[in-house]
């Protein structure tokens, strides 16, 4: 378990809660007037000293790089709190109905991860409402760097704004293509773009 004092405690859960809220990263002038600081120089402290104790890493040449990291040791793959399942009663059809029976297994969130990097973010809008990610569903995103063409990815476009879109690169442009015909596509140069995550999962409640 990684300790951390009682104003780190703070600085990570500003960040946790601005990231859930805005989809991005804040700035350290964001951070230091969310939480009254001082001065800058104070954040880059706290910053400084937690990437130090591995509760988050930043690119330094890059602004609003910092990615949080588990507070809690994810080694112990055996324990309950770090993997939920539930028990899978067979299926059920869409169409014409089937037999319905008990069964004994279970289904687990690891099933579709299959990683140990994959984080949750709240689907705002419907630009990907063709396929079948609707406004307010939760999707599992696995950390990546790099993806295929056509994958849905989260892209961080320009250092500030982040999307959920179809990914294609094309020479030396980045296609992020929505699917909804009624949405233009965004295209921008590729050195603009950074993958912070490809989709692979969906998860919805009623």
């Amino acid at each position: 378990m990684i300790v951390l004092t009682k104003r780190q405690h703070e600085v990570y859960e500003f960040i946790d809660h601005f990231l859930r809220e805005e989809l991005y990263c804040p700035s350290f002038e964001e951070i230091r007037a969310g939480l009254g600081l001082a001065s800058l120089a104070t954040v880059h402290k706290h910053i400084g000293n937690m990437e130090r104790k591995r509760a988050l890493k930043r690119d330094p040449n890059r602004s609003r790089s910092i990615q949080l990291l588990p507070l809690r040791n994810k080694e112990k793959k055996s324990s309950k709190t770090n993997d939920f399942s539930l028990p899978l009663f067979g299926r059920v059809a869409a169409g014409q109905p089937l037999e319905a029976f008990p069964g004994s297994e279970t289904i687990s969130l690891s099933d579709f991860t299959r990683s140990r990097d994959v984080y949750v973010l709240q689907v705002t809008g419907q630009s990907m409402q063709d396929e079948g990610i609707m406004d307010g569903d939760y999707v599992l995103v696995e950390k990546i760097e790099t993806a295929g063409k056509g994958e849905i990815v989260v892209a961080l476009v320009g250092g500030y704004e982040t999307t959920l879109k179809r990914f294609y690169p094309e020479g030396d442009t980045i296609r992020l293509q929505p699917s909804n015909a009624t949405m233009q596509p965004i295209i921008v140069p590729a050195e603009e773009v950074k993958l912070q995550g490809r989709v692979v999962g969906v998860l919805r409640k009623y």
